[in-house]
């Protein structure tokens, strides 16, 4: 029988995927399996993580404590060098002591909300009368000329008629009581989907070729089809107009700024920041993110021209200055190519509202039991494995980029270190609790064959889908941005993205834990197969290097 691979007389043609040793060791695979599902420890991890020291807002004592936490653990399982490594400075830290919002009259009622974070303190509890003073059009906009000219009007309307009211930014809004799932595995016609190539788009020359649609629902799919650079140029224009905004309320003399968590239903509250972390920036008014039930309700009553009084309560501790922030990382050094590196990784840092269970305890207690299935099993690695739990991953990738510029390039000058060389890949995970259906090839075809090979033992587990696919919002991209491959594991949904997604039920009730098993021994089978690999991971050509961002106005004079 003829092999597929020749060794000719003068030509050695590339080597099969199987010679590189990407061929699983399917009596290693049962082992890996073994220890991941009889002897789990991640449910475990993950309580600590959650019910004992979560959330985990960056640069908070509640990170700091989570992080000396998961060094001991690591340390516990054997694995070496396990340190909390500074990046920074990142900003102030913030913590809330108590807070709540209540309607005192035309009737008393608790209300249903959480504090945003870097919200400032209350002089104890404070009352005043809510004013509904809706922004825009009473949906976001994100075309930058139409937000620039509602924050215009909106300051023009209220200035000198805000001092001393809570004031409510939007009208009431529709509660969704449609059926809709809020459990969701993919089905095997959305795994083929997202197994096939998106179909190729023109690039986008110039920001000023942007026509947003009207419709809202066209404008999202238009804006989810943007280059994701565009998009975040688009995300900084808001993000300085909403700055704008909260310094006008302040000025004005606001009491307090309630928002409505609009996209929710059942008492779900989605709560991110209220504004700035950076020390040199003012903290935010007492801003509160309200259920959307109780939120409509006070809504209504102010439509209907029926004085509301609010009793608002916020006691929290924050630096005054900026703080150093911190990534977990400890490895396990190899053998034969000691100086070679596979990493696995997830975001440590939550936001506050939860416990920061699914958005990603969830991915760091996973990526704790593969450290610890390989520390177990005494397995034979030829490359140092390691794992970095990352901090500032909420406010923009920033542990996982300061981490990458460090050690490996920036990603802006795309100068590189001696460590970039000898860079195997990154696997990381941090999308909910659910069980792992593939991977993102982030646009590397020449890491089809490898996956396949490395995942075949999990098809009768799910695991089916390879997509050429970038898939954003996680630490892969920073790897990815200076040329060194990273990868995002597809998982089925479930309850994330409808229920837990930075929301108050973001706790370890809603993880998976059969669901987190599987991840750790299909994670675990990874690695081994990485760091035994005869030859590094393929890997896309070299960025060119990502130009700084535009500025706000740059943004709005290229769209006009």
């Amino acid at each position: 029988m003829v092999r597929n691979c020749l060794l000719g007389l003068l030509v050695v043609l590339p080597l099969c995927p199987q010679e590189r040793g990407d061929r699983s060791d399917l009596a290693l695979v049962g082992r890996i399996k073994a220890e991941a599902f009889d002897n789990s420890r991640v449910m475990d991890t993950l309580s600590y993580l959650t019910d004992v020291y979560g959330p985990r807002l960056t640069a908070s004592p509640e990170f700091r404590e989570a992080a000396d936490w998961a060094v001991k653990r690591l340390q516990s399982y054997g694995v070496e060098n396990v340190r909390l490594e500074k990046w920074g400075p990142f900003g102030r830290s913030w913590s809330v002591k108590q807070y709540s919002l209540e309607m005192l009259e035309p009737r008393y009622a608790l209300l249903d909300a959480v504090v945003l974070a870097w919200s400032d303190r209350t002089s104890g509890p404070v009352s005043g009368d809510a004013v509904l003073a809706t922004f825009g059009n009473g949906r976001q906009e994100n075309d930058p000329r139409k937000m620039e000219a509602d924050l215009n009007r909106y300051m023009a309307e209220w200035k000198g008629k805000l001092r001393g009211k809570v004031v409510l930014l939007s009208a009431a809004r529709r509660v969704p009581t449609e059926n809709q799932a809020e459990f969701i595995r993919y089905s095997d016609r959305e795994l083929a989907e997202l197994a096939a190539a998106p179909a190729p788009t023109a690039k986008l020359a110039e920001l000023k070729e942007l026509k947003f649609p009207d419709d809202p629902e066209e404008e999202r799919r238009f804006l989810q089809s943007l280059p994701a650079s565009v998009r975040e140029q688009f995300n900084q224009q808001r993000r300085e107009l909403t700055a704008k905004r909260a310094k006008f309320l302040r000025d004005e003399g606001v009491l307090a700024v309630l928002n409505n968590s609009n996209v929710s239903r059942d008492g779900l509250v989605f709560a991110q920041a209220a504004g700035s972390y950076d020390a040199k920036d003012s903290l935010s008014l007492p801003t509160f993110v309200v259920t959307a039930e109780q939120y409509n309700r006070v809504a209504r009553l102010l439509e209907k021209k029926i004085p509301v009084k609010v009793r608002v309560n916020v006691q929290m501790e924050s630096s005054v200055a900026n703080q150093d922030a911190y990534n977990v990382t400890g490895e396990i050094p190899g053998g034969a190519k000691r100086d070679e590196l596979v990493m696995v990784g997830a975001h440590l840092d939550s936001w506050h509202s939860g416990t920061g269970a699914t958005d990603n305890a969830a991915g760091s207690a996973v990526m704790i039991e593969v450290m610890r299935i390989l520390k177990a099993l005494n397995l034979k690695l030829d490359r140092t494995v390691r794992i970095a739990l990352w901090s500032g991953e909420e406010q923009g990738l920033l542990g996982s980029k300061a981490y990458v510029k460090e050690h490996f390039g920036d990603s802006e000058t795309m100068k590189l270190t001696d460590a970039h060389a000898k860079f195997a890949g990154y696997f990381n995970l941090d999308n909910g609790s659910g069980k792992i259906r593939g991977v993102y090839l982030q646009n590397n075809d020449a890491m089809r064959p490898v996956f396949e090979q490395w995942l075949a033992p999990f098809r009768d587990q799910g695991v089916t889908t390879i997509s050429i696919r970038n898939t954003g919002g996680t630490d892969h991209l920073s790897f990815d941005a200076v040329g060194l491959p990273g990868f995002q594991f597809i998982q089925d949904p479930l309850a994330y993205s409808t229920v837990t997604h930075h929301s108050n039920m973001d706790t370890y009730d809603h993880a998976q834990a059969s669901d987190l098993m599987q991840a750790a021994a299909v994670i675990a089978t990874v690695v081994y197969d990485a760091a035994n690999r005869t030859e590094l991971l393929p890997r896309k050509p070299l960025p060119k290097g990502e130009p700084k961002e535009k500025t706000a106005s740059d943004i709005v004079s290229s769209a006009r």
